[in-house]
């Protein structure tokens, strides 16, 4: 008689539990089982208010501590005072400067400096950006962005420099800065504009403070990463020689650092100006001004207008310090002392021909064709269309078909269940401490006392990051396998990815209307542009090798992308998604302007109405969401034995 036997391992383990995914759930089914008697009673409804924490007092005493000292405390008067002389001092120094250049002028330095580092190509493109900047009636505006985001860039890189060198010379403090970095970088600007306000009052060191606090961890981070990377052999060798350790660090490491390095102050000016129209909230002025205030009054053609040229200076300077980094500087270039030269005698030509205001009659006034096409796309697209409907009707199913619900279904789960899924989720793709961080982040949200709206916003999140990556993911996939594809959308990825979040606000709420909706496609259009990169960059990085063997193997393009090339690519598909959702996140705030409501909006309430207590706990509640996702997102693998 045939006997039923349990498959097993060499190690006598039941089939089931070869499973390391099996392994891990049943031992947390295990361990709810343990705990639901605990769990269920504070209830099985939303997070209990026994386990909530009231910071209001507190938060509310600060604020009226800062605000009735602020005038007469030493601290202020001979610390923070003297940082917001020096930086009223700086940018002020800086925009002069360029006033006293002139158009010209300025035109000058900027297409020899992009000569001086990629040749005469980018040269010529960076002329033509600053002369449009001019003749879009933004030359003035342009000018005090530029002296603002200086001093900013220049703080924010000194500060993420010795940072990055203390965090690349030591693990401790290595260890001790990473939480504080991510802080930096998740917390929404709005969250923290608000106490920047209180210390130094609305104006132009509250922007440069706020700039340097948003700008300054990627230039920390890089740094710390191309000093830890630095060639072991080459740093035996140099010391081998008898050098000190400053000289180590000043004739080996920050050397091999450079592309870190450079890299570093690439990204570090396009988080700065990604900052130019939030900074302007509290009186940064310049083009993000112009285009705050376009918000105001829905002028979709001003908005435009002011962020053009924003999106004109991301792009000429990303170019010129990507081709910095890269190292890629003609044979033949211009020296430091013939740029300048070229430079004052340009200016002083100006001065002389009192010219150095950009002439009004070369303007291109754009607002009002531009006002003319969105009232077209309005009247023709926001209802009534045959057959696919308006945009409105789009919105509304949207909001109704995927919105609601999912909010709703995360709202209807017990509090204790939605802990038990973040942590089932981490602990499948991660370690225990994985799933301990992920829980810990999701329980530090009810204990703010901010649960019901932050399950709000990770609905909308969710659904967000879903939109995003189908069609990142497609259209990085289009991108990888034709070249003509690629070379189409890099202008198209690079206007989306640097032009600030405000001025495709307008035309989004416009078509969409307001609510939730239109802050999801914000979003999405926020995000998409690293999502596509990512993916495409990824998919053409896999080995071409295992390409060439799965195509002499008689694979179709099909095959060969399903089989070989997004396997091969997970890492970077991954990356995408976690990206993707740090950029969704990030666009939170100004969905709450336009109707998303939840966090959000409680972060702009706190910030319009000085509500300390609201706009901060909405705001460690979004980094908290931001953690948890993380963590839920990235894989984390088990730490090697020693030995092993």
């Amino acid at each position: 008689m045939a006997t039923l036997t349990v498959p097993t391992s060499g190690t006598g383990k039941p089939g089931v539990l070869r499973s390391r995914a099996a392994g891990k759930l049943l031992l947390l089914a295990l361990l709810t089982a343990v705990l639901l008697p605990l769990l269920t009673r504070w209830g099985n409804g939303a997070w209990p208010h026994e386990l909530t924490i009231q910071l209001s007092k507190p938060l509310s005493s600060a604020s009226d501590w800062v605000i009735d000292n602020r005038d007469s405390h030493p601290l202020f008067l001979y610390f923070f005072g003297y940082i917001s002389n020096a930086v009223v001092l700086s940018v002020r120094g800086v925009y002069l400067t360029l006033l006293a250049a002139g158009w010209t002028g300025v035109t000058a330095f900027g297409a020899l400096l992009a000569w001086r580092f990629a040749g005469p190509r980018l040269a010529a493109g960076t002329a033509i950006a600053l002369l449009a900047c001019g003749a879009l009636g933004m030359w003035v505006p342009t000018m005090q962005t530029l002296a603002l985001m200086v001093v900013a860039v220049l703080a924010s890189v000194a500060v993420g420099a010795l940072l990055g060198l203390g965090a690349g010379l030591s693990d401790r403090l290595n260890r001790a800065l990473r939480p504080v970095l991510d802080t930096m970088q998740v917390l929404p600007a709005f969250a923290y504009l608000l106490p920047v306000v209180l210390v130094f009052g609305i104006g132009v060191p509250a922007a440069v403070l706020a700039t340097v606090v948003y700008a300054a961890p990627p230039m920390a981070r890089l740094t710390a990463l191309g000093l830890r990377g630095a060639d072991p052999e080459v740093l035996e060798a140099v010391e081998s020689l008898g050098a000190t350790g400053r000289q180590r660090l000043l004739t080996a490491r920050l050397p091999l650092a450079r592309k870190e390095l450079l890299l570093g102050l690439n990204q570090t000016i396009m988080m700065a100006l990604s900052m130019a129209v939030i900074a302007a909230v509290i009186g940064a002025g310049g083009l993000g001004d112009r285009v705050y205030q376009a918000l105001a009054s829905v002028d979709v053609g001003a908005a435009l207008s002011a962020g053009i040229p924003l999106v004109l200076l991301a792009v000429v300077l990303d170019r010129v310090t990507a081709a910095a980094g890269a190292g890629t500087a003609p044979a033949r270039t211009i020296g430091w002392p013939y740029a300048l030269a070229v430079t004052a005698a340009v200016a002083l030509a100006t001065r002389l021909l009192g010219a150095l205001d950009w002439p009004d009659g070369w303007t291109l006034p754009i607002a009002e064709p531009v006002n003319r096409a969105v009232d077209w796309m309005v009247n023709h697209l926001y209802s009534g269309v045959p057959v696919v409907g308006g945009t409105a009707d789009w919105a509304g199913h949207f909001t109704t078909w995927v919105l609601d619900p999912v909010r709703d279904g995360l709202q209807w789960l017990p509090w204790w269940s939605v802990l038990l899924i973040v942590a089932a989720l981490a602990w499948l793709i991660g370690t225990w401490r994985t799933a301990l961080t992920a829980v810990l982040a999701m329980a530090a949200i009810g204990v703010l006392g901010v649960w019901e709206p932050s399950l709000d916003t990770l609905s909308q999140v969710l659904a967000a990051v879903a939109v995003t990556l189908v069609l990142g993911f497609a259209t990085g996939i289009a991108a990888a396998r034709s070249d003509r594809v690629e070379r189409a959308l890099r202008p198209v990825l690079d206007v989306f990815q640097t032009m600030p979040q405000f001025v495709y606000l307008i035309p989004v709420v416009a078509l969409f209307g307001v609510g939730r909706a239109p802050a999801v496609a914000a979003a999405v259009v926020y995000a998409l542009p690293a999502v596509v990169r990512i993916t495409a960059q990824g998919l053409r990085q896999v080995d071409q090798a295992a390409l060439e063997s799965a195509r002499s193997l008689g694979a179709t393009g099909r095959q060969q992308l399903w089989q070989v090339q997004l396997p091969l690519a997970r890492r970077a598909l991954l990356l995408a998604v976690n990206q993707g959702v740090v950029l969704v996140l990030a666009v939170v705030i100004i969905g709450g302007l336009v109707g998303g409501g939840a966090l959000g909006y409680d972060v702009a309430f706190g910030l319009a109405q000085g509500d300390l207590a609201t706009g901060l706990v909405a705001g460690a509640a979004i980094v908290c969401l931001g953690l948890m996702l993380d963590r839920v997102t990235q894989p984390t693998g088990r730490r090697p034995k020693k030995g092993a």
